[in-house]
């Protein structure tokens, strides 16, 4: 039996790959800052509105070409274009259900709330800073968390000089907050 027909239907494949960003738990909103929410409208649009019609036009020049199975241009060309489908329909779920809270119109300053950026000191005694972000935005090299992670959880609601604590495989670890802020990206 030939591995094209294995799949039953096209809800199976729509969470593959790379594009499948982690499951909001049950109940939970998807909550997001204004420049996270740009980002994924601006991919969007750019997918929309460029990407897929440029491949669209590789993909019927090459399909005019003739005999299709060994023709690179369309076989590419038909594996991007299912690729860029897949972004589009994960990209439209995510904004639609996205929820954007500016972290500028927060009123306690010195509470820890999403989209806040907090210092604090681990029980090593490294410093560490990260920002409260998203689950669509997580860009660990930039020290952004998601408001679902267990270090971020630990830390809402805490104010500077506080001392929270965070379950970890090694055992339970102290997290002493320096600093507050709310800033823009």
């Amino acid at each position: 039996m030939s591995k094209a027909f294995t799949k039953e239907n096209d809800s199976d494949f729509e969470d593959e790959g790379p594009d499948a960003a982690p499951a909001l738990p049950q109940g939970l909103k998807n909550y997001i800052t204004p420049q996270g929410y740009r980002r994924l409208r601006d991919e969007l649009t750019h997918l929309v509105k460029t990407e897929r019609p440029e491949v669209v036009a590789v993909v019927s020049w090459a399909a005019s070409n003739g005999d299709r199975s060994e023709n690179g241009d369309y076989l590419y060309g038909k594996k991007r274009l299912r690729e860029i489908d897949r972004r589009i329909r994960f990209l439209t779920k995510r904004t639609e259900i996205a929820e954007v809270v500016d972290p500028c119109t927060q009123q306690e300053l010195e509470s820890i709330f999403f989209g806040a950026t907090v210092s604090y000191i681990n029980g090593k005694g490294e410093e560490l800073t990260v920002k409260i972000v998203g689950v669509d935005e997580v860009d660990t090299s930039k020290g952004h968390i998601s408001w679902i992670s267990p270090v971020a959880r630990a830390l809402l609601k805490a104010k500077e000089g506080d001392v929270v604590y965070l379950m970890t495989p090694g055992g339970r670890d102290e997290l002493e907050i320096v600093e507050v802020r709310y800033v823009i990206d």
